[in-house]
């Protein structure tokens, strides 16, 4: 089967590239015929693994030196076809909502290009990874491929004219994947007629080295911005650690709320218990040091990272947030949850952890277990079996492009 997934940039780094990475190389490994798309390119190399199997192209090359693919304008025709490009980078999308995140990443130029490519598909399925390419797929991909749009975040969190435009386009889609069951639900409520199934995403590996749950140490991990709720974590561990002085908290991930998350260490006096840890390569060997791995998010769509935790054998205490951590793990059995924003709650829960080695472990050996069912092998079936469905015709077709 021909899967392309089309990425906004599959060279960088974040937790919606690495699960779309993950799946690619997992279809190809199973004999699927397997391309990335990255809209734009902005680095030499993918910063995650891709598959030899998979074949990897950009749209739109956006490097420093990239060569452009075209000549000296010439002439006056030439010219003004120069001009006519330059306008419209420096012009905003036409297709995609203004609170979407790509709305800024992209401009009118790249647009066009994407637009472009979606016209010209005809056969296979297409894997769409947010929710404009989702969108720009649904209005413009209509010669007849399969198309799939794959949802991230959760519904709560997009603003009303995203919502609009999911409620005018989705139902276009062949099919929607989410993370949760609430999101099924909650994506079904807003675009009746859509086809909408819960795929979660797969850890890339379950092969790990487990934590001892031995370390006084505890980890958190995700971009530094108010979503992960890193400025209400760093409190709720000063009090944590009012009672167990020797633990530590590392924190990884770069993001423009570094300086106000160091405020607040220096504030609490924090400065040797926890630690803004910057980008890591190496996060697999960080969460196996650890002794539980801590979720502070204020909503999450599937919190990948608390899964990779959960492949080392590590416990869970975190804000039981918006569609997350409670389709994963039950509180008490594989890590423990508390009501979203509880301070007092979270420092209570982390204090439990820290003060019971022999729970730290049957946690961790829970969550251990309850991750398997995350395998990148379980979860591409699951995919296998939607894309087999719909190539016969089991899901639905946009009347642009077919029967219904």
């Amino acid at each position: 089967m021909k899967i392309r997934y089309l990425l906004l940039h599959a060279y960088g780094m974040g937790g919606t590239i690495r699960t779309v990475l993950t799946q690619a190389n997992t279809m190809a490994r199973a004999g699927h015929d397997v391309e990335v798309v990255s809209v734009v390119r902005r680095a030499d190399e993918p910063h995650f693994t891709v598959d030899p199997r998979v074949r990897l192209r950009a749209l739109v090359d956006l490097r420093d030196g990239a060569a452009t693919g075209r000549t000296r304008p010439r002439g006056p025709a030439g010219r003004l076809r120069a001009w006519r490009r330059r306008r419209l980078a420096a012009r905003p999308p036409r297709h995609i909502p203004k609170s979407e995140p790509g709305h800024k990443a992209v401009n009118r130029a790249v647009e066009r290009v994407v637009i472009g490519y979606l016209r010209g598909l005809r056969d296979g399925v297409l894997v769409t990874t947010r929710p404009a390419l989702n969108i720009l797929a649904a209005e413009f991909a209509t010669g007849g491929v399969l198309r799939v749009g794959q949802e991230h975040m959760n519904l709560g969190t997009h603003r009303p004219d995203l919502r609009a435009a999911i409620a005018r386009w989705y139902p276009h889609l062949e099919a929607v994947a989410v993370l949760t069951t609430r999101d099924r639900d909650d994506y079904l409520r807003l675009a009746p007629g859509t086809h909408v199934v819960r795929i979660p995403n797969a850890v890339h590996s379950l092969e790990q080295k487990p934590s001892t749950c031995v370390n006084k140490i505890a980890i958190a991990a995700g971009r530094l911005r108010p979503q992960k709720g890193f400025d209400l974590l760093i409190p709720a561990f000063g009090r944590a650690v009012e009672e167990f002085p020797d633990w530590q908290l590392r924190i990884f991930g770069t993001g423009d709320k570094r300086r106000q998350l160091r405020r607040i260490i220096d504030e609490h006096h924090l400065y040797n218990h926890v630690f803004l840890m910057g980008r890591t390569d190496e996060l697999d060997e960080e969460l196996a040091k650890a002794s539980m791995y801590v979720l502070s998010s204020r909503y999450e769509g599937l919190p990948m990272v608390m899964i990779e935790a959960m492949a080392h054998a590590l416990p869970v205490v975190g804000f039981d947030c918006p569609t997350g951590p409670a389709d994963v793990i039950r509180d008490g059995k594989e890590g423990l949850l508390v009501p979203p924003g509880d301070l007092d709650g979270l420092a209570a829960a982390m204090r439990r952890l820290m003060g019971n080695e022999t729970l730290r472990a049957e946690m961790g050996d829970a969550a251990l277990a309850t991750v398997q069912a995350y395998a990148p092998e379980a979860i591409g079936e699951r995919w296998t079996a939607l894309f087999t469905d719909l190539a016969r015709g089991d899901g639905h077709r946009d009347t642009a492009g077919g029967s219904r």
